[in-house]
């Protein structure tokens, strides 16, 4: 392995540019959308119900693009909670046991704690080293990690998502972990999660319907991950659980965080001001997982229409 292969994360946006450098990127995407949907005169005349659904869809991606350009890295990325990554002693059947339980391509490494990057580990190069069929017990006798691994983009929190996303376009890297002022790990953030602000959710073949952050019970309850987005959650159940000039939350999580000023424990029931209930499904010292929103209709009239839904 070179040295370079074992260079440090590479830091970007130390100086991040000011809006006026930034701009002309996103004159650019927003051009190449906008050629992208456009109509040739010499192409057939579309239906003009195809053509509404045309400029709906460039109207759509090009107001993403607007918003782009006010989104931080912290508003796009991995939280620290969820990165899954790799010790750099890991031995190689654990290693490719953590590849296939993720269902990533690409893993951090670490020395000790999170918070001591070396850098990430592509399985492609474990594959193009060992082979994809059964590994001889004696290739892989001493592997490490680090022997493998590949430069990272470290980046502040703090850092326009349109600048991470030219950083990564012209170095060719595809992950950067989020540093914060401490010079700890505060989480990670990919390609797609940036072109996800564009486009929308990007779903592979690991992706399956059973990844919704919620799900309607029987008794017309919702069963949540604790980083449901409150805004999309109070879209779907139409009821406001809290006014967004009170306070900067979320997630349905960080409500009950908010509601309890704590982190509640298993089994524990956190009741709202409107009466609304949250069950605690499963969590650890750190942070809430899952739990079980009971929601109160102010109305009265919408909670057999639920339970109608869910049946």
């Amino acid at each position: 392995m070179t040295d370079n292969d074992m260079s440090p994360p590479a830091k970007v946006g130390e100086d991040a540019p000011d809006e006026d450098s930034r701009q002309p990127f996103f004159t650019r995407l927003k051009m190449a959308l906008a050629v992208l949907f456009a109509r040739s005169e010499d192409d057939e005349t579309p239906t003009k119900s195809g053509s509404r659904e045309n400029d709906a869809q460039q109207r759509a991606l090009l107001a993403n693009v607007r918003k782009m350009g006010d989104k931080r890295v912290s508003d796009a990325m991995v939280t620290r909670a969820d990165v899954v990554g790799i010790e750099a002693n890991t031995p190689f059947d654990e290693v490719m046991e953590v590849f296939r339980k993720a269902g990533h391509s690409r893993l951090p490494v670490f020395r000790d704690t999170l918070d001591d990057p070396l850098g990430f580990i592509h399985v492609k190069d474990l594959f193009m080293a060992f082979g994809a069929q059964s590994v001889d017990a004696g290739a892989i006798q001493g592997f490490k990690a680090a022997n493998h691994l590949r430069r990272t983009l470290t980046v502040p929190p703090s850092m326009p998502c349109g600048t991470l996303l030219q950083a990564m376009q012209a170095q060719r890297m595809h992950m950067a972990l989020v540093i914060d002022e401490y010079g700890g790990v505060d989480g990670l953030i990919t390609i797609e999660d940036l072109l996800e602000l564009i486009v929308g959710e990007i779903e592979d073949e690991h992706d399956t319907a059973n990844d919704a952050t919620w799900r309607l019970e029987s008794d017309g309850s919702y069963r949540a991950a604790a980083r449901t987005y409150l805004d999309d959650f109070e879209e779907e159940t139409g009821i406001t659980l809290l006014n967004a000039q009170e306070e900067d939350v979320d997630t349905l999580g960080g409500l009950v965080f908010w509601l309890c000023n704590r982190i509640p424990a298993r089994g524990e029931v956190i009741r709202h001001p409107d009466g609304h209930e949250f069950e605690i499904l499963d969590a650890d010292p750190r942070r809430i997982k899952r739990l079980r929103v009971t929601l109160v209709d102010p109305s009265g009239a919408g909670a057999d229409q639920t339970r109608q839904a869910a049946e």
